[in-house]
């Protein structure tokens, strides 16, 4: 819980609830996919930005890039002084995947992983948090994902730093709560980036996903780094410790209202598989929907495994 009486001051006027003027924030990766459309989304709503990433050029000429946007030196490259001053807002965002089936990782791929999606979130935090104390009411944000709360293909290795992501944002908001820093994460589902370019450039890949996800779309980044920029806000000053899916739905799954005890009827966008569908029905769920096939012309019904929800078609029927 945070004490610091100081607090309330987040919620006074409304124009002071909307905007970070005044404020100084770190985002890491920030010159590529999200962590660019945060770096963007901060300065909009009036903050300083420092940001740093791995390619000396490509930080360049982002920063020559944002020097004709925003004058004034709005955002800072790879040097700053860090030895006075505070931060209001530190964006863990960099991170990296390898896809591969996890008995073929080499110790030296692990490693890769697991440094750059967890350490480096780790020992940012850990170097900014005096100048995060110091601001006097400070967030941090972490780039978590939707594979740190359920299995994706070939993502195990990414899956498990992402869920320790989330686990670390959620001690750090107990921990650092009387310092009045809240702690908070970004869990995105696909999302239209450099990152997922090779993988969705498989076309029955992409059509698995859209069918997966209830918005029948893949994600903006601009969609989540407002969301980040949000949690960075005033306006955000009582939520600490959540982690926050941006996912088109595709955590609200079929499952989750079955265990609820909800009926549904759910629809696919494309031809499943029946053969894994039917083992809902010998577990107990009550999941049912249909899937025409093109061939024979006919309906059948059966149990779906896992799919995006027919918001229209589902049964209303409420637990007692």
């Amino acid at each position: 819980m945070i004490h610091n009486t100081s607090s309330s001051s987040t919620s006074g006027t409304r124009d002071n609830r909307w905007t970070l003027h005044g404020k100084t924030a770190l985002v890491t990766g920030g010159t590529r996919g999200i962590g660019r459309a945060v770096v963007e989304e901060l300065v909009g709503f009036g903050a300083r930005v420092h940001t740093c990433c791995r390619n000396g050029s490509e930080l360049d000429k982002c920063l020559e890039d944002w020097d004709d946007l925003w004058s004034g030196g709005m955002i800072s490259g790879p040097v700053c002084d860090v030895s006075v001053g505070a931060y209001g807002d530190c964006v863990n965002n960099v991170g990296t995947n390898i896809r591969k089936p996890m008995v073929e990782f080499t110790p030296e791929e692990f490693s890769t992983v697991l440094t750059t999606n967890f350490e480096s979130a780790f020992h940012i935090s850990q170097l900014a948090y005096p100048l995060l104390k110091a601001s006097g009411e400070a967030s941090v944000v972490f780039t978590s994902s939707v594979s740190g709360f359920v299995s994706l293909k070939s993502m195990s290795v990414h899956g498990a730093t992402k869920g320790t992501i989330n686990q670390l944002t959620k001690n750090l908001a107990c921990e650092w709560a009387k310092d009045n820093i809240r702690s908070n994460a970004v869990a995105p589902w696909y999302i239209k980036t450099s990152m997922v370019e090779q993988v969705l450039s498989n076309k029955s890949y992409l059509v698995e996903v859209y069918d997966r996800t209830p918005l029948r779309r893949l994600g903006e980044a601009t969609e989540v780094s407002a969301l980040v920029a949000f949690l960075c806000l005033p306006a955000s000053s009582y939520i600490t410790g959540q982690i926050i899916c941006i996912d088109g739905g595709i955590h609200a799954i079929v499952i989750e209202l079955v265990r609820l005890g909800v009926t549904v009827y759910t629809q696919p966008g494309a031809n499943l598989s029946l053969k894994n569908a039917y083992s809902w029905e010998k577990k107990g769920f009550k999941v049912t929907g249909w899937n025409m096939n093109a061939i024979l012309g006919t309906k059948e019904n059966f149990t779906l495994e896992f799919c995006s929800l027919s918001y229209s078609h589902f049964s209303k029927a409420r637990p007692r």
